[in-house]
């Protein structure tokens, strides 16, 4: 496993797309608050068009359209809001700057009400620019891109699920229990802490497995190197559920296979220089307290 590199900070910063937390109609004032804030910088702003639709804004513009128009995005919300915004611009290979609306995110490191004093920092070059990991999975011809996590669970509450693992296609494991997480190190903190995986610097190339409820104690949590194929074969007659991120949910029928590598792009996300993951890790999970 390695560390990635931060990426290259934005040649140009006339332009930001803006992205709202979704059912949150309440924070049209916040919004308009954030276009005075980038234009007091000289930073034009362009509105999503479903968050257009929330607040009842006209101008708007398609998400893919944002981002081939402007030089960085920024999630208003929380991790999921910025998780979501990730995932379905990861093609672009856009960066984007989370803003957090209440108290510090795991993503999300610059609150609403520091965003002033940061864009201070961000027109002066003084931030930088994360290259997290995403994961490809491949399953009957279909490819989801995951920033968090892929689960794959059983299908019905009354039953386990049976899943034969491989390791670039040689056989590795066998899982039977509740189903097995996926996660990037990004994701470390995410689904995968609360069944007992391993926390992992957000900035390795690192899988982590785990066993969700495994019926035996045997199985535990793994970290693995990027560079290797993982490939999971569904053993169980009722099939079993994807989920992506925790946000899509397929269905895949029985004796289908399941691969998951590392995506050649990377999520590019905006950070104060200062932003220290261990710092974070000791206020959300009071460490030390």
């Amino acid at each position: 496993m390695k560390l990635t590199r931060s990426a290259k900070k934005l040649t140009n910063k006339n332009s930001a797309g803006i992205i709202l937390k979704p059912d949150s109609p309440e924070i049209k004032k916040e919004y308009y608050e954030i276009i005075d804030y980038f234009k007091a910088h000289n930073i034009e702003v362009f509105l999503e068009e479903n968050s257009a639709e929330m607040i009842n804004e006209i101008n708007c513009f398609s998400l893919d359209q944002l981002c081939e128009k402007v030089d960085f995005l920024v999630s208003v919300g929380g991790d999921g809001t910025l998780l979501s915004v990730v995932r379905n611009s990861f093609k672009y290979n856009i960066p984007i700057l989370g803003v957090h609306l209440g108290t510090l995110g795991f993503l999300t490191d610059i609150t609403y009400e520091e965003l002033p004093k940061f864009l201070i920092d961000f027109i002066n070059n003084n931030y930088r620019i994360d290259n997290r990991m995403l994961v490809e999975c491949q399953v009957n011809n279909k490819t989801f891109v995951a920033f968090n996590d892929i689960v794959i669970s059983r299908k019905t509450v009354s039953s386990m699920i049976r899943l034969k693992a491989k390791i670039n296609g040689t056989a590795f494991n066998s899982y039977y229990g509740d189903g097995v997480i996926i996660s990037t190190p990004t994701g470390s903190t995410a689904y995968n802490l609360s069944v007992g995986g391993p926390i992992v610097y957000p900035l390795t190339e690192a899988f982590i497995i785990t066993p969700v409820a495994p019926h035996s104690l045997t199985q535990r949590p793994l970290v693995m190197p990027a560079d290797i194929e993982i490939e999971f074969k569904i053993k169980d007659e009722e099939g079993a559920v994807l989920l992506i991120d925790g946000q899509d949910t397929y269905e895949v029928e029985n004796e289908s296979i399941i691969k998951v590598t590392i995506s050649n792009k990377k999520a590019k996300l905006i950070h104060r220089t200062k932003r220290n993951f261990f710092e974070v890790l000791n206020d959300k999970l009071q460490w030390g307290n």
